[in-house]
């Protein structure tokens, strides 16, 4: 497909395809501003907890009226709140698991726009029976709407992990429709996409390489962590510029009242934390470092060189500038080395030539506003992203690209009572710069820097009480390319009694993408690139769902998905592979479904899911056909995962808390070798009898082979011992690959030795938190 702009041209056809659509979007804001006619008073404020000042999310706050009449919302992740009503004097009343409800009485005038902010505080009497029952409910089947999974710190807690720290990452590769590479590697494929098809956000930064080599970490320890919203697809107008997920972490403020911090150390990592006021009730701080230990812990209990160096470090500073405004500046800084899929007795303390090493750098700024004079809330983003991404010697490498984006951005929220809206605009400069030797296309060194700025708008309309539906737009446009995408995206939700259905549906355009040789499985270099073969790649996405809770303590949903994808750059496939080839168009399909079912009661949780998968690539290249006899190539790619079972148990007794995972994968698809040959490249003159070439391995068609099945048990027991209201140790112990399964991680592509996962681990951790 095209662009959809040529210059100041619009498409006619695609106009009358989108013209029903626009009119819905506008019906919907019509009807929002006819309930603002009708309630034109607004109360807001945010809601925090009275411990620490870190805002809560899922607060109800109710306004009742003298004549019964309720009026109400949920707090955000900011923890904010805003109702729209008529003038009267309410009785407010907030409510929130494991706290002491709040309660008031307020006095709304005609046109009045009133912030309202309170504390509320945790009820210790119920704090033992509920609290636990809450931190122990997983977010699986109560995901708000299709293709939405909301993960918050308790949720990965209950993973096993070989540390005490925790790490999103953890709970990410449960998701049944997410494919890891394995114990190495760092990547993730989203129900059939390619991990740099993924949107990262840290707090409304990008990030580039979110995951560490060692397949166990991200750069996002819990700690940190107040909410992450993963979207497998289906996502909303606010995001854009790429075409399969969007995981998007808002970190926590820091503690505005007191001092606290903690200190871990397990084989693989060692981790420190600190947070505290720097103005009491005003301003906090929030410190996280992290540094690998992999050499002196993790490789002592194999036995093996395990050949990988990692850390990363978190700063955030949150200051109440007023009662109605709040900034924060967030920093993230991660740095990765090591060398992917090399077998332990082929790694030297010298051996330099197969580093893969990347550094990731973002800082930002986030400015939230509510002006005192417009029921509105206003958020002003600018922020900064970085990678530096290596392969060979890290002070004189083979390959080398980088890549880095400033960000500036404006969101606004118009709280209309009926029906909010949304919009917002940004700009983006992006410079990309790759240094190839030649690899990809002939390049040598490649530089660019593009432009990009885009708009959207999106609302929420109800229709009667039980549907919910929200249409939005998305536009997205490269000046210096000349392309302007307009994306309209659908979102609903039925509800009824125990029961909801939901759907969403979009599209989306990735101009900007990651070029990385997926024929090998241990090449995890990337190079950033604009769309290299001029049409930019294109996703269609739709996604139904069904949830329900037949009774207490148990919940169930199904999921389908599909999505087609257009334009994609693969690597074009030769008999002389090993990352010095050209490129090939090709389009895609996926489809799929998801099935997970969750128990859960006061000590116990746990949670079994299933998902089939299915991904197909045609390639349509012009060497297809010489290569293969065909005009094009239908082929699986290598992460394409058929089946997944992920189960979990997580059991609390005598305060210990023991948790157990299995998980089991079938086989990801590899291409076979049919035979070798001796290969002289004839790019001179040459003596083809005195050169003795270089031996070729000679392969059919690509993916034919399926690698064995991957299956693995996690376990481990944690028990906290307190010392009054002083502090806490932690202890930890845990098996990783309990009972020693084989997993194959991949075969060689250039030399067909079999590269296996990481064999069984058993570690200790320990916490002090003070």
């Amino acid at each position: 497909m095209g662009p959809v702009f040529s210059g100041q041209s619009l498409d006619p056809s695609l106009m009358r395809t989108l013209r029903p659509f626009l009119l819905f979007v506008l019906l919907a804001i019509v009807l929002g501003a006819a309930g603002v006619r009708a309630q034109n008073a607004t109360v807001r404020g945010f809601v925090t907890d009275a411990d620490d000042g870190e805002p809560l999310q899922g607060v109800n706050v109710i306004l009742t009226d003298a004549a019964g009449g309720l009026y109400g919302a949920a707090t955000d992740a900011d923890g904010l709140y805003a109702v729209r009503v008529p003038a009267a004097i309410y009785a407010l009343r907030a409510t929130f698991i494991g706290y002491a409800p709040y309660t008031d009485t307020l006095t709304v005038a005609a046109g009045e726009i009133v912030t309202y902010s309170f504390e509320i505080r945790q009820d210790q009497a119920a704090l033992d029976e509920v609290v636990v029952e809450s931190e122990r409910e997983g977010a699986g089947a109560a995901s708000p709407v299709a293709g939405l999974q909301a993960i918050r710190p308790q949720d990965i807690a209950l993973i096993p992990a070989p540390d005490v720290s925790g790490d999103l990452v953890g709970y990410l590769v449960t998701l049944p429709g997410v494919v890891a590479t394995g114990d190495q590697g760092g990547q993730l494929f989203v129900r059939g996409g390619e991990p740099t098809q993924n949107l990262v956000l840290l707090d409304g930064m990008l990030v580039y390489q979110p995951f560490h080599l060692v397949g166990f970490y991200s750069s996002f320890p819990s700690t940190i962590i107040q909410v992450t919203d993963v979207y497998a697809g289906g996502f909303p107008a606010r995001y854009g510029g790429r075409l399969s997920s969007v995981i998007d972490v808002q970190t926590r403020n820091g503690n505005k009242r007191r001092w606290e911090g903690e200190a871990a150390l397990a084989p693989f990592i060692s981790a420190a934390r600190i947070e505290g006021p720097v103005f009491p009730g005003r301003a906090s701080v929030l410190l996280s470092g992290r540094f690998s230990v992999i050499d002196q812990g993790a490789a002592k209990l194999v036995d093996d060189p395990l050949p990988y160096e990692f850390d990363d470090q978190f700063a955030k500073l949150h200051v109440d500038l007023t009662a109605n405004s709040q900034l924060s500046v967030t920093a993230l800084r991660s740095y990765d080395k090591g060398v992917i899929g090399v077998e332990p007795d082929a790694v030297t303390t010298d051996s330099t030539t197969d580093d893969v090493v990347w550094r990731n750098r973002a800082a930002g700024a986030r400015y939230l506003l509510l002006p005192t004079a417009l029921p509105v809330q206003a958020e002003i983003l600018f922020s900064f992203s970085e990678i530096e991404n290596t392969f060979g010697d890290e002070d004189d490498p083979l390959r080398a690209s980088s890549a880095s984006q400033y960000n500036v951005a404006a969101n606004v929220t118009h709280f209309l009572g009926a029906s909010d809206v949304s919009w917002g605009l940004y700009i983006r400069s992006n410079d990309l710069e790759s240094e190839l030797g030649g690899a990809f296309q002939g390049i040598e060194t490649d530089r660019e820097f593009v432009t990009e700025a885009g708009a959207y708008v999106e609302t929420e309309l109800s229709v009667g009480e039980e549907l919910r539906i929200e249409p939005g737009l998305h536009v997205q446009s490269f000046p210096s390319k000349g392309r302007t995408f307009i994306e309209p995206r659908v979102r609903a939700v039925y509800e009824r009694g125990i029961h909801r259905l939901s759907a969403a549906a979009g599209i989306y355009h990735q101009e900007i993408v990651g070029l990385t040789d997926r024929r090998d499985a241990g090449d995890v270099f990337t190079a950033w690139t604009t769309s290299p073969l001029g049409e930019v790649p294109e996703a269609i996405h739709a996604i139904a769902g069904y949830q329900v809770r037949p009774f207490g303590g148990v919940s169930l949903s199904i999921e389908g998905y599909y999505k087609r994808l257009s334009n994609l750059s693969i690597a074009e496939w030769t008999a002389f592979p090993r990352f010095t080839t050209g490129l090939q168009p090709a389009d895609g399909t996926v489809y799929g479904g998801d099935a997970r079912i969750e128990f859960s009661s006061r000590r116990f949780y746990g949670f079994v899911n299933y998902g089939y998968s299915e991904v197909e690539y045609e390639a349509r290249d012009a060497s297809v056909a010489l290569w293969f006899g065909t005009p094009s190539l239908t082929f699986s790619p290598p992460h394409d995962r058929r089946h997944q079972v992920n189960a979990l148990a997580s059991l609390r007794f005598f305060g210990f808390d023991l948790s157990t995972r299995w998980q089991y994968g079938s086989g990801l698809p590899f291409s076979e070798a049919v035979g070798f040959d001796e290969f002289v490249l004839l790019d001179g003159p040459t003596d083809v009898l005195a050169e003795e070439g270089e031996t070729r391995v000679l392969y059919g068609a690509p993916y034919t082979g399926r690698l064995p099945d991957y299956h693995r048990l996690d376990v481990s027991l944690e028990r906290t011992f307190t010392f009054g209201s002083r502090g806490a140790v932690t202890l930890l112990g845990s098996l990783t690959n309990a009972y020693d399964r084989t997993n194959l991680f991949y075969v060689d592509l250039f030399t067909l030795r079999r590269l296996n996962q990481l064999p069984l681990i058993p570690s200790v951790g320990v916490k002090l938190a003070f």
